[in-house]
């Protein structure tokens, strides 16, 4: 009976936590602006970077950090939290700005008391690259906005003061950065949440590469328009917006723009899709090679189909033998006498080039093994493409005059034998009688 009432106290405090390993506070820098007209009366902005600290709790909580600026988050339907589940602390850079509405005034619909607004963007990315997270912090004010160009008047912020906020609305991507091979099917991650139901929002989709722009996708809940495709209408009902690449071309590479607007606030999230095609590796020549002392052979190592341009090839030669040993095994030699062909554009748009080297046969050579080897982004590891060469020695002039003196006398006593026999036969015939 007792561990039942502990278990059903653990349910009751994780449904009051949300039963995660939340972080109570985040170190944050925040950017804040000084905006004026300097003496040509042209508009600057100058960045001034403080020390603040992003906290999670209630109403009138003591600051963790008394000596920077507090952003305390208190509890709303969006838990800016849960987005960040499984991070440490440490592998997030978390950025505070003021946000601007150009004097758009909108009663947000889970509002206070208070009248009005000021809005905050917090910005949390992942160290590796892995996440971002961009969230609206909602600080309730009783001073209407200042006008279109708000920012030139923004209010002040105390060193210590403590700002009581709550969190109206988030966006995240688990892919800033995307990786896909030609003809790969590429789904990119976006989703979103907002603190009340049924907001009068737009979700869009754009795609940037070298100054041109298209829209991919856009909906307005208000209206129920719908342009363009690559987002599930049922998955957008949940706030997940992602956005799929049904079949990756080289055009598809460039920057995938996801955005949501819920009036005042738009947000918009980047995310970068690389094309990297792995090269193809092949060799002019099989396993091994047999040649003759002093004989050439041209060696090619063909690179094809790989994309970006960047590669890196080398040749170089080791024995198998020594190699093989624990300690002391001598490390490869480098060939330098590698000569490369052109860039060839293939029609896909990949790349292919060659390395090559003439093969001079030494008997010293004899046993070795040759080895081109292929890096490029696209691989974790080099490909490696590898021969083993053999050298014989050379026959001399006498043994080869000696050996075809040989075979023509054979051939000789071989033709009389047969033209023997010929003639033997024929007269056999002729003495038959009839």
């Amino acid at each position: 009976m007792g561990l039942i009432l502990k278990i059903l106290i653990y349910s009751y405090l994780c449904a009051g936590v949300q039963c995660v390993h939340q972080m109570p506070w985040l170190p944050c820098k925040f950017t804040d602006e000084h905006v004026f007209s300097n003496k040509e009366g042209h508009i600057e902005t100058e960045l001034i970077h403080r020390e603040a600290m992003l906290q999670f709790g209630q109403k009138g909580d003591a600051p963790v950090n008394p000596q920077a600026i507090t952003f305390l988050v208190t509890g709303s339907k969006v838990d800016l939290r849960r987005y960040v589940e499984g991070v440490e602390a440490e592998h997030l850079e978390c950025e505070l700005r003021r946000y601007s509405t150009e004097g758009i005034h909108v009663r947000w619909p889970v509002q206070g008391p208070s009248e009005y607004n000021r809005w905050f963007s917090c910005t949390l990315k992942h160290s590796k690259g892995l996440s971002t997270v961009i969230g609206f912090l909602r600080h309730p004010s009783d001073q209407p906005p200042s006008g279109k160009q708000d920012y030139r008047s923004w209010p002040a912020i105390a060193d210590r003061e403590i700002l009581t906020t709550s969190v109206v609305m988030v966006m995240k991507t688990q892919s800033p950065s995307v990786k896909a091979a030609l003809g790969s099917q590429q789904k990119l991650h976006c989703q979103f949440a907002i603190d009340h139901k049924g907001p009068n929002m737009t979700v869009e989709w754009y795609w940037q590469h070298r100054g041109e722009r298209n829209r991919l996708f856009s909906h307005t809940s208000r209206s129920g328009q719908t342009h363009g495709t690559g987002v599930g209408l049922k998955s957008l009902a949940g706030g997940d917006a992602s956005y799929t690449v049904p079949f990756t071309k080289m055009s598809s590479e460039g920057t995938y723009i996801c955005s949501v607007s819920v009036m005042p606030l738009f947000s918009s999230l980047d995310i970068t899709l690389h094309i990297e095609e792995a090269p193809r590796v092949s060799l002019n020549i099989g396993p091994t090679l047999s040649l003759q002392e002093g004989g050439e052979q041209k060696v090619v190592c063909d690179v094809e189909s790989y994309y970006p341009l960047d590669v890196d090839i080398v040749w170089y030669e080791q024995d198998p033998a020594l190699a093989g040993q624990r300690v002391g095994a001598p490390l490869p030699k480098v060939l330098d006498n590698i000569l490369l062909s052109s860039h060839r554009h293939n029609q896909d748009k990949t790349y292919s080039l060659s390395a090559f080297f003439y093969l001079q046969a030494s008997l010293r050579d004899s046993g070795k093994q040759f080895t081109c080897s292929v890096s490029h982004k696209s691989l974790r590891v080099p490909i490696k493409k590898s021969f083993i060469l053999t050298v014989e020695e050379p026959s001399s002039w006498m043994f080869t005059l000696t050996v075809g003196i040989i075979v023509l006398v054979l051939l000789v006593i071989l033709y009389v034998m047969l033209s023997f026999l010929h003639q033997a036969r024929k007269q056999s015939v002729q003495k038959k009688p009839y």
